[in-house]
């Protein structure tokens, strides 16, 4: 930044028509200005200005610096301007990734109020189930749900994950409802897998605090929960779903909830971040938005309490 401040001193030197003018009007020592005029020069390698009678004026390669550098000048003047304010107010582009069917389901029908609430702000957002890198892929934050891996990352949860299992009453009807965790082994369960390969153990808490893992197995798997969802619509076996992803099917009566009595570890659902010092103002306005949608209880939990019994 030195030849440009240089350069910002060598424009003043030529509107005020003195060095010493010049280095009063930025506080400067006349010596100080005088020596950066000299060290542009010498960068340079021209003569920028000569002396006359009563004020400095510019040799033709001082004018053209002058001509052309001022608007280097004056662009970077209003691009810090821009930067400081948006660095204050909830301004600027926020690039976001969701998961797909989340994002869909209940992030995307209160978007429109959060930029209401912030007419000054851009909003890019990104569905997909793959967990991408938000610092090589340029993204601000993240909604995840479940665990999270990446030390990199600042996390804020902003709402409980709920589990359940979950099948049709075709299938409860046809294959009978299992009555404690082991009965699983002996019915068609629909698998998730992923890249940390195939969820085929399911744990249970207990009431004494312990676990119950189940190995089962079943004749569909796939890597993208939709899917899943769609077989156990269809009747093809007992799935594990978090609760946002099938509350409307329970209220509908289309799928029913599977061992209800026996809890399924809780995760969450986290805005996730890149460490940063100093967290731009519409990262938080958004984080802060959705904590404010979801924390008291989240619209996927309502009016299931008799369901889930």
């Amino acid at each position: 930044m030195d030849r440009l401040d240089d350069l910002s001193l060598f424009l003043r030197v030529l509107d005020l028509g003195s060095i010493t003018a010049a280095a009063h009007s930025l506080g400067l020592s006349v010596a100080v200005a005088s020596q950066r005029i000299k060290r542009l020069e010498r960068d340079l390698g021209v003569r920028l200005l000569h002396r006359t009678t009563r004020r400095l004026h510019p040799t033709p390669e001082g004018a053209r610096l002058a001509e052309q550098g001022r608007a280097l000048v004056e662009d970077l003047e209003s691009l810090g301007a821009g930067l400081r304010e948006a660095s204050e107010a909830v301004a600027g582009t926020l690039r976001v990734t969701l998961s797909a069917s989340f994002g869909r389901q209940y992030v995307s029908p209160v978007l429109p109020r959060f930029l209401a609430q912030h007419p000054r702000l851009r909003l890019s957002v990104h569905l997909s189930d793959q967990v991408v890198d938000l610092v090589s892929e340029g993204f601000d934050l993240a909604i995840r749900i479940g665990a999270l891996e990446d030390s990199r990352l600042v996390a804020r949860r902003i709402a409980v994950n709920r589990r359940l299992l979950c099948a049709s009453p075709a299938y409860l009807q046809r294959r009978g409802r299992p009555r404690s965790p082991e009965a699983l082994a002996g019915h068609d369960c629909l698998l998730l897998f992923g890249s940390s390969g195939r969820q085929d153990v399911w744990r249970f808490g207990t009431p004494d605090g312990g676990e119950i893992a189940v190995r089962v197995q079943g004749r569909f798997e796939s890597n993208y929960g939709e899917l899943l969802r769609d077989a156990a619509l269809a009747g093809e076996g007992i799935a594990m779903h978090s609760l946002w992803h099938v509350a409307d099917d329970l209220r509908a009566g289309r799928l029913e909830a599977v061992l209800p009595g026996h809890p399924i570890a809780t995760t969450a659902i986290s805005a996730v971040m890149p460490q940063r010092r100093l967290v731009p103002p519409r990262v938080r306005a958004f984080v802060d938005f959705l904590a404010a949608e979801f924390a008291e209880r989240a619209p996927w939990e309502r009016g299931l309490d008799a369901v889930l019994a």
